[in-house]
């Protein structure tokens, strides 16, 4: 079965984060993928339980409702193949069974089916003592079925002091895991499990070897063949290669400069040479160790993807090697086999310690501050990349492979200034910004995913003609009388604040003046006016601004609302904000709180017409017709379009709500 795309409240939306992974088990309403809009996040959640077959979409994709995004394997197939698996090892064995009661002969013929079923070891992975209380669960290196050596990292937890990645204490497979991202788990908590294999896969060749080597020639010098064939060991070697040039994301370049010269000794991930297109420079490294035998290109050529740029001949570690080769044919097949086994384990686990460093200690010390694994890191110092200025996918600004990648191709086939003072248009529509390395240079930070995501929603007020509207509401009564209200409500659980009341009396408001609460129609002629009041909240979060919204306030209560605010604000602060929850608002109200401030200009939010900003009371001085009283003086901001709002008209608005908020007795009239 797939998930879709559920109704998020807006035409479209982008995948800011994959939740899960391949063959993850899940429970139904579990968290799937993190969808984002110019408005809030949205967390998917999965409509059965079932293992993860496949994901349909990738980061940064934009999706509409109806998008499928998960591919869910059902737990009644699930449970089918399982049992299906579980009888095929039964047959496995009963085979070798029936070969032993006919002949001992026969049994010599098949200990290799004996030994790959031989007994596994499974092994459970716990956190470490990682030296605090509790961590998260950050992200998961591995999935069910992977294949991981002895030491390789499975998990990432983080605290609020570090990250840690866990690594294997086996070789083996990954057969189970018993957590998922977002977990807090502690020191002794099990992680996963891996299933290892007691004999090796060569001690299992050996094996076969000297059992195959018995049949066929019983006598001793068959047995000291075999046994040279362990014991004996020299080089092996894994052939020419070609080196050609790899994807460069341009059809052609200019071999600039040739780094080796035959002969030259060069390690894995050592550059060969520099090609240049018109956009970036590259160095393209090698893909193996050995000696250059052969240079195919000369500077100044233009080459493509493809092209061969050099041949090396390949070296690898020691491998066992048979002296005696003229024994037995069936012993030289397998000789070869194991060599060439070996000979490809060897080149895959080659470690490159001697990669010749492409940064500076100033950019070294740069990337260091960024959140990336190893092999992350590795990658950044062959191709010359500072991690700083690569934006990061993975979830909590973790840098991926692919972010590298991606940054290198967009490096390569980024336009390039004329020169260094020409003004390059962005996507703000704005200049690039000027060169500031003679001044002190700067450091780039990335904003949160929901910033980014609310530029371009924040762009459309460039095309709003917007005026602020400023007044002055005396809240004297209105506070004394919330201060007699405030414990009552406190015991029900219920935080009455003054926005409870100012929602109230806006709302009360937009039924008298409908145009405040209406959007300018497409023909740029007409007015679409609401039927219903639906107003935005802005509420602050640790990531940005998110604005959910409070359905019908002009039919609740002073307390419906104070209950309804307080749940809204708790659901945005932990990211629990249904898509109901952030459609359909027609004004938005955004408070200061007690911040600081005196006024500020609130920017409409597009298709809406109108925005009421509220800044902190203060006690001022006010002129009764014989002396100065004491008032606690509420400001009001309301910036509106100027195409659908009069200036007359939002005066006579504010002036109208600070009555209603000095004598909120109005309301019952």
């Amino acid at each position: 079965m797939q998930v879709k795309t559920p109704d998020i409240g807006v035409d479209k939306a982008t995948v800011a984060e994959i939740l899960v992974k391949i063959g993850d088990q899940i429970s139904e309403n579990d968290s799937l993928i993190l969808l984002e809009s110019d408005k809030a996040s949205v967390e998917v959640p999965s409509t059965a339980s079932g293992v993860v077959k496949s994901i349909l979409v990738n980061q940064g994709d934009e999706v509409t409702e109806g998008t499928a995004l998960i591919e869910l394997e059902s737990e009644t197939n699930q449970s089918n193949e399982a049992a299906s698996k579980q009888q095929e090892p039964v047959q496995t064995e009963q085979a070798p069974k029936s070969a032993t009661s006919e002949t001992s002969e026969k049994a010599v013929t098949q200990p290799t089916a004996s030994t790959s079923s031989g007994a596994t070891t499974v092994v459970e992975v716990q956190v470490p003592d990682i030296g605090v209380e509790k961590a998260t669960v950050a992200e998961l290196l591995v999935k069910v079925g992977d294949e991981i050596s002895e030491n390789d990292s499975l998990i990432l937890l983080e605290s609020d002091k570090a990250s840690v990645e866990v690594p294997s204490p086996v070789a083996g497979t990954v057969e189970s895991l018993a957590v998922k991202e977002g977990d807090n788990v502690k020191e002794g908590v099990l992680l996963l499990k891996v299933k290892t294999q007691a004999a090796t896969e060569q001690t299992t060749k050996q094996t076969a070897i000297a059992n195959e080597n018995s049949a066929a020639q019983p006598n001793e010098t068959t047995t000291t063949a075999v046994e040279d064939e362990v014991d004996t060991q020299e080089t092996v070697s894994s052939g020419e290669q070609e080196i050609s040039v790899p994807d460069l994301g341009v059809d052609k370049a200019t071999v600039s400069e040739i780094l080796v010269q035959v002969g030259d000794h060069v390690d894995e991930q050592q550059s060969l040479c520099v090609v240049e297109s018109d956009k970036a420079s590259v160095e393209v490294p090698s893909s193996i160790s050995g000696v250059v035998k052969a240079i195919h290109v000369s500077v100044g050529q233009e080459v493509k993807q493809g092209i061969a740029l050099a041949t090396i001949e390949g070296e690898a570690k020691a491998a066992p090697q048979a002296k005696a080769q003229k024994t037995a044919p069936a012993a030289q097949a397998q000789s070869a086999k194991t060599q060439s086994t070996v000979t490809e384990a060897s080149k895959a686990t080659t470690v490159d310690s001697a990669s010749a460093s492409k940064l500076s200690q100033a950019q070294e010390a740069e990337n260091a501050k960024v959140y990336a694994g190893p092999a992350v890191r590795k990658l950044a110092r062959e191709l010359g990349v500072i991690l700083a200025q690569v934006k990061a996918s993975g979830e909590h600004g973790r840098l991926m492979k692919e972010d590298i990648y991606a940054h290198v191709k967009q490096r390569m086939t980024a336009p390039v200034p004329t020169n260094a003072t020409s003004a390059v248009s962005v996507a703000s529509g704005l200049p690039a910004l000027p060169d500031f390395t003679a001044f002190g240079g700067g450091e780039i930070k990335t904003m949160t995913r929901l910033q980014q995501v609310s530029v371009p929603q924040l762009s459309l007020n460039n095309f709003i003609p917007q005026v602020t509207q400023f007044d002055l509401a005396d809240i004297t009564e209105l506070e004394a009388w919330r201060g007699e209200l405030k414990d009552g409500f406190k015991k029900q659980g219920v935080s009455l604040t003054i926005l409870a009341f100012i929602a109230k009396a806006v709302a009360y408001l937009l039924k008298e003046e409908p145009y405040f609460a209406g959007h300018l129609a497409d023909d740029q002629k007409s007015v679409l006016l609401r039927n219903e009041i639906h107003m935005g909240i802005a509420v602050a979060t640790p990531d940005g601004l998110t604005v959910p919204v409070l359905r019908n306030p002009d039919q609740k209560s002073i307390k419906q609302i104070a209950v309804e605010l307080g749940e809204l604000s708790q659901k945005a602060r932990d990211k629990k904000l249904s898509p109901k929850d952030l459609q359909g608002a027609n004004f938005t109200i955004t408070s200061l709180g007690s911040i600081g401030g005196t006024a500020f200009t609130p920017l409409v939010n597009w298709p809406q017409v109108a925005i009421l900003g509220i800044s902190p009371a203060t006690m001022q001085p006010v002129w009764n017709g014989k002396d100065f009283d004491p008032r606690l003086m509420l400001p009001l901001s309301m910036s509106y379009d100027h195409r659908v709002i009069n200036g007359a008209d939002a005066a006579r608005f504010t002036n109208k709500l600070t009555k209603l908020l000095k004598d909120i007795r109005t309301l019952l009239i």
